[in-house]
């Protein structure tokens, strides 16, 4: 049975805490405004679709040659979710947005091809969350296109919210990050139940 409520929370967790891209969005939106930023994220979900669909295939070629594989990657999975429940649980989110002046098309592209975080969030959320249940290709292009459209709506948030999201996490940041902590040890957890 497909786990949504603990899918999308896994997904909206890692699309929308600090990462690169959301740091990015924010320092350009911050400097340049909402509007001019736009370009850069378009960039980043541009290389976040095709970095979405090179791990789909990769993880679904996997399963379908290594179906053991399974165990050993949900086992992975949530070790990934407890180690990051744990950075962010510990980190102190330094939201700086000095040194930041790239804001183009190009560079968000490529900027996900470097990105670990979207790899481990698309082999994570296929093979611990999709293809146990759905293994067809309609439902792994549907699942790739959510886990894109999810994964890259963080930056424009982030972007929309600029300096007022860095402001509150900076002031909140012990209770925001408790709570995205705990709420990914439950995304662990939940893969055995």
């Amino acid at each position: 049975m497909f786990k949504l409520a603990d899918f999308l929370i896994y997904c909206f967790l890692c699309a929308y805490t600090p990462g690169a891209n959301n740091l990015l969005s924010m320092s350009n939106a911050a400097r340049v405004g909402f509007r001019k930023s736009i370009v850069f994220n378009y960039g980043i979900t541009v290389g976040f679709a095709i970095v979405m669909t090179m791990c789909s295939a990769f993880t679904t070629t996997l399963y379908a040659m290594i179906p053991k594989v399974q165990f050993v990657i949900e086992i992975l999975g949530a070790a990934y979710m407890l180690q990051l429940a744990w950075k962010i649980y510990k980190s102190n989110n330094d939201l700086s947005t000095e040194g930041n002046s790239s804001i183009g098309f190009r560079t968000g592209m490529f900027l996900q091809f470097m990105n670990p975080k979207i790899y481990i969030y698309s082999i994570t959320a296929m093979s611990v969350y999709v293809l146990p249940v759905y293994s067809t290709i309609p439902w792994i292009v549907f699942f790739t296109l959510v886990l894109t459209v999810i994964g890259a709506s963080g930056s424009f948030v982030w972007a929309l919210c600029g300096a007022v999201l860095c402001r509150f996490i900076s002031k909140y940041t012990r209770l925001v990050n408790t709570i995205m902590a705990v709420l990914l040890v439950y995304c662990a957890v939940s893969i055995f139940l």
